[in-house]
C-alpha cells in the first residue's frame, strides 16, 4: 500500500539570529493510512520544524517528500495551500477559537473555503458529525467562555476533522491541560485513525506517546525508535 507520507533524507537549517542551526539532518519518516505516530524530543530538537515541513508551511533544504506517492518536495505555495486545505488537519496547543462564535460555528469556519458548495443541511450534518466524533455534540451551541479547556480543545479537533483530512498533525495539543483532560483529548485524536486518518502527535508526555502505534524520538536531526521508558 502506498504510504500517505514518505520523507527521505530530509534536512533543514534554520537561519535567523546568530549562526545557522541544522535541526534536521537526513531524516526519514513513513506514515500510512490509519497509523498513529508519536514524536518525542527535547525542546529545540526540531519537532515543530518537522511538523511545519510535513504540513507544507515550509520546505526542506534537501531530501524528498512524497504524499500519496507524488513528489511534493518543491511545490509552489499555491499548490501547498490547496493541499493543506484539502488533505491536512491541524491541532495546536492553543485552541484558536473565535470567542463570539458557538462551538458549531467555530467548526463551520473550516468549511468556508476549499470544500465546494454544501447545502445548509449537509453543512450542519458534517459539523454535528465532527462534534459527535469528539464527544461534544451536546455542546454545539455553547461559546468558548462556557467550555472547559479540554472541551475547547475538542472543538479545535472537530474543526480539524470536519474536512475529513487524510493526515492529522497535532503539536503539543495537551500541553495546557491537566492529565485527565489530556487523556480525553488524546482519545479523540486517536479515534480518527479508525476512520483511516494518519495521525502524527508531537508531545512531551510519555504516557500519551505510548498510546500511539509507533513512538519515535527526534535527536541529532533524525528520528529513532524510542526505547523502553525507564520508570523511577
Amino acid at each position: 500500500m502506498t504510504p500517505l507520507i514518505e520523507l527521505s533524507g530530509i534536512s533543514k537549517t534554520l537561519k535567523g539570529q546568530g549562526a545557522p542551526r541544522n535541526v534536521l539532518s537526513g531524516l526519514d519518516l513513513t506514515l500510512h493510512s490509519g497509523q498513529s505516530v508519536a514524536i518525542l524530543g527535547r525542546s529545540g530538537s526540531g519537532k515543530s520544524t518537522l511538523l511545519s515541513l510535513i504540513g507544507l508551511f515550509d520546505r526542506p533544504d534537501e531530501g524528498r517528500y512524497l504524499f500519496c506517492g507524488k513528489d511534493i518536495s518543491r511545490i509552489s505555495e499555491r499548490r501547498a495551500a490547496r493541499l493543506r486545505s484539502d488533505e491536512f488537519g491541524f491541532v495546536f496547543q492553543r485552541f484558536f477559537l473565535l470567542k463570539q462564535l458557538t462551538a458549531a460555528q467555530n467548526v463551520a469556519m473550516a468549511l468556508v473555503n476549499g470544500q465546494g458548495w454544501l447545502s445548509r443541511r449537509k453543512r450542519r450534518a458534517r459539523i454535528m458529525a465532527a462534534l459527535d466524533q469528539v464527544g461534544i455534540a451536546h455542546l454545539a451551541k455553547h461559546r468558548p467562555s462556557r467550555l472547559s479547556g479540554g472541551e475547547q480543545q475538542r472543538v479545535a479537533i472537530a474543526r480539524a476533522l470536519v474536512r475529513a483530512p487524510r493526515v492529522l498533525l497535532a503539536d503539543e495539543p495537551t500541553g495546557a491541560l491537566d492529565t485527565e483532560t489530556g487523556n480525553l483529548v488524546v482519545d479523540a485524536l486517536h479515534a480518527s485513525t479508525a476512520r483511516g486518518c494518519g495521525l502524527i502527535l508531537v508531545t512531551h508526555d510519555h504516557d500519551h506517546a505510548e498510546r500511539m502505534g509507533t513512538v519515535l524520538r527526534l535527536g541529532e536531526g533524525k528520528l529513532h525508535q524510542a526505547g523502553p521508558r525507564v520508570r523511577a
